[in-house]
């Protein structure tokens, strides 16, 4: 029988914190169910473009709020997203507040976390990029 990948899911506490920086990296809502008798609300993000359901991020949100969120969301692992050119997104989340935990240094790979702390792995399209300034000289933050 054929397997296919649907989704990760991943919880959230502050759902428009976490739209806001899925858009940052470039992903687009497909679909978004709201639960009135669960309470909860499901928003399905994607890269544009990828509207089949096989690259979605669920954003799951409790409308009476999670307090169950275990303080280090490390245990999950993490997303990967494949980027045209990692120097600009990394800037892009720089300039808007994003920490970048595992710079860029060698072109090709950086690593940020989401207002949930989901670590969200940033990998080059193709080819790595030659190392650059000021990426190279940046060092680690905390943990990614």
């Amino acid at each position: 029988m054929p397997i296919k990948f649907l989704h990760t899911m991943v919880r959230v506490k502050d759902l428009d914190a976490s739209i806001a920086f899925y858009k940052l990296l470039g992903l687009v809502e497909r679909r978004r169910i709201d639960h009135e008798g669960g309470r909860f609300s499901l928003i399905f993000m994607c890269p544009p473009g990828m509207d089949d359901g096989h690259a979605d991020v669920e954003l799951t949100y409790n409308w009476d709020g999670d307090d169950e969120l275990p303080a280090d969301s490390r245990h999950f692992g993490h997303l990967a997203y494949s980027v045209d050119n990692i120097y600009e997104t990394c800037q892009q989340l720089m300039d808007n507040g994003i920490t970048i935990n595992r710079p860029p240094h060698d072109g090709r790979m950086a690593f940020v976390r989401s207002p949930d702390n989901i670590s969200v792995e940033l990998l080059q399209e193709g080819e790595a990029l030659t190392p650059a300034e000021p990426w190279t000289s940046l060092g680690n933050t905390g943990s990614w």
